[in-house]
């Protein structure tokens, strides 16, 4: 079991909601956050499993080149985070640029909780595995 809590969850998250979707504008983030930046692939797979979920998925970035996807998660999150093919930074040290909003800002989740992420992101992995693992029967 993990021990290391992020310091904050829910109500200290700062970003410009008025970037809208798709847009070339550069999507304003201010600390508090952490981005935890990810595989598109495995990203996009991750995002649909917590669009589903109960804790649901806060605003996350795209770099617009398509190799990656980065999380909005709270603060402190960097301090411990773990999960192999991925990395958590504080904001304004690993900025995407050229990124763009995939999931804009809004009221509902202001960040993703890191754990609800931690295990989308270890179910949307196996699910990758499994897809390219399948061999069609001839």
């Amino acid at each position: 079991m993990n021990r290391c809590r992020p310091a904050c969850v829910g109500g200290s998250a700062v970003v410009d909601t008025q970037v809208p979707h798709g847009s070339t504008a550069r999507p304003e983030i201010s600390p508090p956050c952490d981005l935890v930046t990810v595989p598109a692939r495995q990203g996009l797979e991750a995002v649909d499993i917590l669009r589903l979920s109960p804790g649901g998925v806060g605003p996350v970035l795209h770099d617009r080149t398509g190799d990656s996807l980065a999380f909005l998660v709270p603060p402190g999150t960097a301090d411990c985070w773990d999960v192999p093919g991925s990395f958590c930074s504080p904001t304004g040290q690993a900025e995407p640029s050229g990124a763009g909003w995939l999931v804009p800002p809004h009221t509902d989740t202001e960040v993703t909780d890191p754990a609800v992420l931690r295990a989308a992101l270890g179910q949307a992995a196996r699910t990758i595995r499994l897809v390219d693992g399948y061999e069609p029967v001839p």
